[in-house]
């Protein structure tokens, strides 16, 4: 059985957090989640002792979330995998069997160190404006590569340092590293990742320059770098 090393990057996480980590145990159960590391960039909240309540190795670095996730995957210990979370993603249940089936069959087909794995995005939200969110999210994913960080990210230890990890970017880091793996080598899993509201901040005008943003990096291959300041 493949073991899995979970990162989440925390900044005041506190009340997001306990349910992300709730959605982990079945699978530390199951033998799947072997460590669950928290890379927090200065919380004033209880984010730690919630960390702490779940057993989870704490590590803290002041920086981006692109710079902490790639903090904790170089501290991870006991994973050959790495699953990448935001705080505020909770995987459904069942994912963690998901998981090891994906993980069962690149394995035996011998292209593990070249494949990578995405959730589907859920909003916990009801309404058809949720419901078409997730529609439009599933199209960007599929079709044009702009998956959303909530989303989650599997992929194999050896593939992400190969790939170069996550590049120290304030905002698009999410992008950047899927560009890198290519569409073709990343899987959509059927389960979802559940994410609290829209993935885009409120305001019109700033949702609008984001998904802009997101676009020109996902469907016309511009470099994220570049697009730092459209994003915001």
């Amino acid at each position: 059985m493949s073991m899995i090393s979970v990162i989440i990057p925390t900044l005041n996480s506190e009340a997001e957090l306990a349910h992300a980590l709730a959605a982990l145990v079945p699978g530390a159960a199951d033998g799947v989640v072997r460590e669950v590391i928290l890379v927090d960039g200065g919380s004033t909240d209880h984010t730690e002792q919630v960390s702490d309540a779940a057993g989870c190795v704490w590590l803290t670095m002041k920086g981006p979330r692109s710079a902490r996730m790639a903090y904790g995957a170089e501290n991870a210990q006991r994973g050959h995998w790495l699953l990448f979370l935001s705080p505020e993603t909770v995987l459904e249940g069942g994912w963690h069997h998901e998981v090891q089936n994906f993980v069962e069959r690149v394995e035996r087909a011998g292209t593990a160190s070249k494949s990578a794995a995405m959730f589907k995005m859920r909003l916990d939200s009801f309404g058809m404006r949720a419901r078409l969110s997730e529609f439009f999210a599933l199209l960007r994913a599929q079709f044009l590569s702009m998956p959303y960080g909530n989303q989650g990210l599997l992929i194999t230890r050896q593939y992400y340092h190969e790939l170069g990890g996550h590049r120290p970017l304030p905002e698009l880091e999410d992008l950047d590293l899927v560009r890198r793996i290519g569409r073709s080598r990343l899987v959509f899993l059927r389960s979802g990742a559940v994410c609290s509201g829209n993935p885009d901040e409120p305001g019109l005008l700033a949702s609008f320059r984001k998904s802009f943003a997101r676009f020109l990096a996902g469907a016309l291959r511009v470099p994220p770098k570049l697009l730092l300041r459209l994003h915001g």
